[in-house]
């Protein structure tokens, strides 16, 4: 397993959260999703055979929440 913080631009109301979290938790290989508010950061536990850290910052981008830097460890 893999773990990425992604740094989001800033999120603006509290929908944004179930909205990421709902659709990363529907993204095969992804197993853990933690989205920060107040930060702007989402924590993700990805396995990555079947997903990688560019992947979840692609589904991150489509859902219109640029990501402006991602630390994966």
């Amino acid at each position: 397993m893999k773990k990425a913080v992604f740094q989001l631009d800033t999120l603006t109301c509290p929908s944004c959260i179930k909205r990421i979290e709902t659709a990363l938790s529907k993204t095969e290989g992804v197993t853990s999703v933690k989205v920060l508010f107040n930060l702007s950061k989402v924590k993700t536990e990805f396995n990555e055979g079947q997903i990688s850290a560019s992947g979840i910052e692609e589904t991150l981008k489509k859902l219109g929440y640029p990501v402006l830097s991602q630390k994966v460890s």
